[in-house]
């Protein structure tokens, strides 16, 4: 099967600063791959490269079988099969049901079946009394739930978690790693990529562990061989506690 993601030596410049220096990667299917690393190492603009809102100046890109260029005719398909979760919650000053319903609306699909899945969304979150109240007046809890569902209610076959669970209560992380256990669940060939900086949190979710560092992988391996007994200096001494930068 074909890896869902996949970088070779990919680089990207802002201007006289160097974001991604030649960075490989590779996330197979049914894995949560997490990357941690420290702020300015380039793990936010590789996401944003994966999901095609940035095109990177040098190596090659496949997501999701294909080759990725922003600018190619296939590039809107392929977004059309992601989903991208941020840390601070990006909801529409609509209902909450309109909010949910949005990302099928434009993927064109008919009223009856869009009904049918706002419903069963808004009955696995608990929010069917919040069906007409506009999301923005939601606890930041409740909007980052409706944010992680109308990302992954058309089913996409990657998910992209920035920092998706900073900030929030220990109920509301734990709601949100439960959604996404399910969503992997659901289908094999799914994979989702998890930017965080919370060490636990990348214990509890992820299958391989990569630590980012000046616009590179230091190191990506099994994630109890990255907590346990990893192979670079750099990445024992951050797992610890011990790097400074």
């Amino acid at each position: 099967m074909t890896a869902p993601v996949s970088l070779k030596k990919v680089t990207k410049r802002f201007g006289d600063v160097t974001a991604l220096d030649a960075t490989d990667l590779e996330v197979n299917a049914g894995e949560v791959f997490g990357i941690v690393g420290p702020s300015g190492a380039g793990k936010s603009t590789l996401l944003r490269v994966i999901d095609l809102l940035e095109a990177a100046d040098e190596g090659g890109i496949s997501v999701l079988g294909k080759s990725a260029d922003p600018a190619s005719k296939e590039a809107d398909q392929i977004r059309l099969q992601i989903g991208m979760v941020h840390q601070k919650p990006v909801v529409l000053n609509r209902s909450v049901a309109n909010n949910l319903a949005y990302p099928l609306m434009i993927r064109g699909w008919d009223q009856a079946r869009i009904q049918t899945s706002v419903d069963r969304e808004l009955k696995r979150l608990g929010l069917e009394d919040r069906r007409g109240k506009n999301a923005r007046t939601l606890s930041g809890g409740e909007m980052q739930r409706i944010s992680f569902s109308r990302t992954t209610i058309f089913s996409p076959k990657l998910l992209l978690l920035d920092e998706f669970a900073a900030n929030l209560d220990p109920a509301n992380v734990a709601l949100l790693e439960g959604m996404v256990r399910e969503y992997m669940d659901e289908d094999p060939s799914r994979a989702t990529i998890l930017v965080t900086h919370n060490l636990f949190q990348a214990k509890r979710m992820c299958d391989k562990v990569g630590l980012m560092w000046g616009g590179r992988f230091v190191e990506t391996t099994d994630m109890e061989k990255f907590f346990q007994a990893p192979d670079d200096e750099r990445t024992a001494a951050f797992v610890k506690g011990d790097l400074v930068y």
